[in-house]
This record gives C-alpha cells, sequence and structure tokens, in this order.
C-alpha cells in the first residue's frame, strides 16, 4: 500500500480526515505480508499479555464504531466488550489477519460515510466520558487520528521485534 500524504492546505475537514486516512494505511502498511502465526502472536505477554497485532487491528476497528456509529449517531453497540470483559475485542487470535483488515476496512468507509453527511461541529448524542464531555463529529476525527497513530506505534515495535522490518 501506498504512503499517504496529506495535503499542507485546504479546509479542516480536508485535514482531519487525511490525517486519519494516513494513520489507517499505515495500520495496513504495517500488516503487510505478515503471517496470521506472527499477527497473533504475543510479544508483550509480561505486561500487556493482550497486545498482538491482530488485537490491535481488532481495537481499531471498534473504536471507530463505537465512537462514530454509537457516541456520536447513537446507534447501536454492536462492539464486543462488555463489564465482564472490558478488553474483549483484543481476544482475536482464531480470526486470521486477512478478515480483521478486511473488517476494518469496512468500518472505516462507515465511519468516511458518516463524517461526510455531517458538519464537524455536530454534537455527539452520548457523553461519553467526564474530561471530554460532548464531543463533535470534528473532535472525533481528530481523536481517531491520534489515537490510531499510537496504535501504529506500537504495530511499527512489534513488526520489528517480530520480523526486523521497520520504518512505514
Amino acid at each position: 500500500m501506498e504512503r499517504l500524504h496529506v495535503p499542507g492546505g485546504g479546509d479542516e475537514r480536508v485535514r482531519l480526515t487525511g490525517f486519519l486516512q494516513q494513520q489507517r494505511v499505515n495500520v495496513h502498511r504495517k500488516c503487510d505480508g505478515l503471517s496470521d502465526e506472527l499477527a497473533h502472536k504475543h510479544l508483550l505477554a509480561a505486561t500487556s499479555p493482550l497486545m498482538s497485532v491482530a488485537g490491535v487491528v481488532s481495537h481499531l476497528r471498534w473504536v471507530e464504531h463505537w465512537w462514530f456509529e454509537h457516541i456520536l449517531l447513537d446507534e447501536p453497540e454492536r462492539a464486543p466488550w462488555s463489564d465482564e470483559d472490558i478488553d474483549a475485542e483484543f481476544r482475536v487470535d482464531d480470526v486470521p489477519l486477512a478478515r480483521l483488515l478486511d473488517d476494518y476496512t469496512r468500518q472505516c468507509a462507515r465511519t468516511d460515510e458518516i463524517i461526510a453527511s455531517l458538519p464537524l461541529d455536530h454534537p455527539a448524542a452520548h457523553v461519553p466520558q467526564a474530561p471530554v464531555g460532548r464531543a463533535t463529529a470534528g473532535w472525533m476525527l481528530g481523536h481517531m487520528a491520534t489515537e490510531t497513530a499510537r496504535h501504529v506505534g506500537h504495530l511499527d515495535i512489534m513488526r520489528e521485534l517480530m520480523d526486523g522490518r521497520t520504518g512505514h
């Protein structure tokens, strides 16, 4: 997958969606050519026992759903987590990486549809947590770009530990 560059100009929507898309492309780049065996390897088991490339991809899919479909639009929450298992989206050892990437791509397309249909100042239907307050669609775009970038860093480290591949 080709590296994506965000244009220096344009309005806020162009920049925010560009930064998010850039990080989504990086997720795919970090997974390129990775075997299912390596994608499901728990390299950080001592401190983060659920962390795997596959788990991070699954997590990113479900947080996009949660923020944009559930919190922003008040659609039903479909994520696998629960009060009993708040990390359930990371438990994907039996799911092929290709399927997880396809699911992530479809979720990203759904997010893009939602964002294209709303003004950036559109308020969320729910207030997710006290420090955030009632977020807007634009805030969620910025948040998702930073969260995805943070997890791309995790993917980068795991990939280097697995097969020495560095950079993006």
